[in-house]
């Protein structure tokens, strides 16, 4: 599958951009019970805790990047991501664990009685 990437924001609202370093890993989690956006993917840091959401807005999202809504049925309830650059309020991260797999149609079996069209 080719590679996601997705921009973190909202971090001014956390422990700011001190909480980012190239190669951390950052665990996402989707809200959907989430009273403000039913799309909403939370991100997370061990011991430290939110610092941020995976932006779901055309103001938010960086180019080349996917927002929350367009990443979310491609990935678990819970998600791996890798940062890769940090730049002013914008943190782009790849997807590194937690896509699921592409799933290969498979024919629907022939019904008895019935003829196939080819």
């Amino acid at each position: 599958m080719k590679e996601q990437y997705i921009t973190i924001t909202g971090i001014k609202h956390y422990y700011g951009i001190i909480s980012f370093e190239i190669g951390r890993k950052i665990t996402c989690v989707k809200e959907p019970d989430n009273y403000y956006d039913q799309e909403a993917i939370r991100c997370q840091v061990k011991h430290i805790g939110t610092v941020g959401y995976v932006a779901n807005s055309t103001y938010t999202v960086a180019v080349g990047t996917k927002s929350a809504g367009r990443i979310a049925h491609k990935v678990k309830k819970k998600f791996k991501v890798q940062v890769m650059f940090v730049a002013g309020n914008y943190v782009i991260c790849k997807v590194v664990d937690g896509l699921k797999e592409k799933k290969e149609h498979e024919p629907l079996p022939e019904k008895e009685g019935r003829q196939s069209l080819i």
